[in-house]
């Protein structure tokens, strides 16, 4: 099975005003149904209040991330599925929780992980 990483970024999720909770909710349901399917690995979304860091192989820390990368914010799941018809069908179903496009990306395999 292939890991997938169904994602979003921040300014893609414009949300009407007074729908935010059930948004919440939809999201949170959207997981748990992942979860209770056995196919969650993780989920999240970036907290855009801590500013990253550049972190260099001596260990020296630099503000910010890459000057020439975009930023990097939004929410992330990553779940395993047996194929790519399944990962489209649980992107439909967090883009609906959402209210959101997703992007679908599949992790490449490494037998050592």
């Amino acid at each position: 099975m292939a890991k997938y990483l169904i994602s979003f970024p921040s300014a893609a999720m414009v949300v009407p005003e007074g729908e935010l909770e059930a948004v919440g909710r939809d999201a949170r349901a959207a997981i748990d149904e992942a979860k209770a399917a056995g196919v969650y690995v993780f989920a999240g979304g970036i907290d855009e209040s801590v500013p990253p860091v550049l972190v260099a192989a001596d260990g020296a820390v630099a503000g910010g991330g890459y000057s020439w990368a975009p930023t990097l914010n939004g929410g992330f799941t990553v779940l395993e599925l047996p194929s790519r018809d399944e990962a489209v069908a649980w992107a439909a179903r967090i883009a609906k929780a959402c209210r959101c496009d997703q992007e679908l990306r599949v992790f490449g395999f490494d037998p050592q992980s």
